[in-house]
């Protein structure tokens, strides 16, 4: 993995993302350089530096693309709303959970992703899907061709830290788009809009916000309702198995990065073992869970485990997970295969430091992962309609 931040995996971790989701290498660089040593101070130490030099960095890029907008070109602004709402929003999951600004940071972000949608991507859409007395935010990039007929689609998922946003910048709807399919990208309970600005905490029973995007996509004209999958990346390793073993309407699922055992996971790091997704790291998820206590978390964490849970998946099922991954145990990832003896197609697919793509979730070589993916996806979406025919 390219490690601007000498020692500092967390940080590095953030860069990688950014720069395999459509960031620039030049503008990461001028962002990055004046941090270099607030960055060795240790991955919690310096994150409001690491917040204001990419804010720095975004007030240049939103100038940049008003100047464009005003001089009619379009295209050009788009790109550098989208760009700039990347560098924001990775810069505001680096924060602490009591940061003063960052819910106005993402607010922010909410801002300049709607923009570049309007200037860049008219295809991506906001909508809202109902749950439980609320909704769940998302955006929908349709498939070319949609409006004509129905077309298969996936459902994405976030892990732990990422938002809706990191999801349209990774481009893997773009690739499911260029296969025919349809994306659903949703701030599901414990991340991203619906976390910040809803107060809405991740659960174990998965399934139940499956069956509210379901129910979503079934109202809908351009959706084929035999051909709709789920993705889930990172923590989404746990939470698409567990949604797609109990709600039978999902035509296949995808874990990216396979989260078998996430509380033993957490029983790790509590010893210093393995590495951390993001700085501020017990806060973070005592937010993103809804807990208080760090000691009854760890107890409830046992729960977020696939054990007698993936035996249950009837559907394809895809794990991808790296070799080299810091985070989470490649043998989670053989564990998760092994134990889905009821799919029909089981694959794992493991990515090696030969190839790239073998840090967690495949950050440090994302497009190959996403590809692999798409591909994956749409051959079995091809499968399944021939079978029914």
């Amino acid at each position: 993995m390219f490690e601007y931040f000498p020692g500092n995996y967390v940080w590095n971790l953030g860069v990688v993302a950014t720069l395999n989701s459509g960031g620039l290498i030049d503008e990461v660089d001028r962002a990055c350089r004046p941090i270099r040593e607030a960055a060795a101070r240790g991955e919690d130490a310096g994150t409001t530096d690491f917040l204001r030099a990419w804010t720095t960095l975004t007030d240049s890029l939103v100038a940049q693309a008003e100047a464009a907008e005003k001089a009619g070109h379009a295209r050009n602004a788009g790109q550098l709303y989208a760009r700039a709402a990347n560098y924001l929003c990775q810069a505001e999951r680096m924060q602490s959970t009591k940061a003063p600004d960052r819910l106005e940071t993402y607010r922010r972000v909410l801002v300049l992703q709607q923009k570049a949608f309007a200037l860049k991507d008219p295809q991506l859409s906001r909508v809202e899907i109902p749950y439980e007395g609320t909704t769940l935010p998302a955006y929908f990039s349709q498939a070319p061709g949609a409006e004509n007929g129905p077309a298969p689609v996936m459902i994405m998922w976030n892990g732990l830290d990422s938002t809706k946003e990191h999801m349209y910048s990774s481009a893997h709807w773009d690739e499911l788009a260029a296969r025919g399919i349809s994306t659903l990208m949703v701030d599901c309970p414990g991340s991203g809009e619906a976390l910040r600005l809803q107060g809405l905490t991740a659960r174990v029973d998965t399934e139940a916000w499956a069956a509210a995007c379901v129910d979503y996509l079934l109202t809908r004209d351009d959706v084929d309702p035999a051909a709709i999958g789920l993705a889930g990346w990172s923590l989404g390793g746990y939470f698409a198995p567990r949604a797609a073993a109990f709600e039978k309407r999902l035509a296949l699922v995808v874990a990216w990065g396979a989260n078998h055992d996430w509380g033993a996971v957490q029983r790790r790091r509590l010893q210093r073992e393995g590495e951390r997704p993001v700085p501020h790291y017990w806060d973070h998820v005592l937010w993103v869970w809804g807990y208080d206590s760090l000691d009854e978390f760890i107890e409830f964490a046992d729960r977020v485990n696939l054990d007698g849970v993936v035996e249950k998946i009837t559907v394809p099922f895809l794990i991808a997970h790296g070799a080299g991954d810091r985070q989470i145990p490649l043998e989670y990832a053989h564990r998760s295969y092994d134990q889905a003896v009821a799919s029909p197609k089981r694959e794992l697919r493991i990515f090696t430091a030969g190839e790239g793509a073998t840090e967690h979730i495949g950050l440090d070589h994302l497009p190959h992962v996403s590809t692999f993916i798409a591909d994956w996806v749409a051959d079995t979406f091809a499968e399944l309609s021939a079978s029914r025919r």
